[in-house]
């Protein structure tokens, strides 16, 4: 069993700290590969850049929380709902266009 988890990509777990703009202010975040990767991938099916996708997500956040208080945590649960719930759409589900994860504005 551990052998799916060693022998994957170091890439997948090295961190990256990508510095960008949320509600006007400057930040930075750190997250491991896997996850930015994921989170790119959303963003592309979505038709937004990610720093969109990130804004977009920290707004919705805002307004049905209050607060946002571990937002680089969110991103990883993210990934987690993301990846859960694309494992869970049969293939042939995927060959057409895609749903939208982002309400539509």
């Amino acid at each position: 069993m551990c052998q799916l988890f060693a022998h994957q990509p170091q890439r997948n777990y090295q961190s990256q700290t990508r510095s960008l703009r949320i509600g006007g202010h400057s930040t930075s975040i750190r997250l491991e590969m896997a996850f930015w990767d994921t989170l790119e991938e959303i963003a592309g099916k979505e038709d937004m850049s990610l720093a969109k996708f990130l804004t977009r997500l920290h707004t919705e956040v805002l307004e049905h929380c209050g607060e946002v208080p571990n937002f680089a945590s969110l991103l990883r649960c993210s990934c987690l709902i993301y990846r859960s719930k694309v494992a869970a759409v049969p293939a042939h589900f995927l060959d057409g266009p895609a749903p939208r994860l982002v309400a539509a504005e």
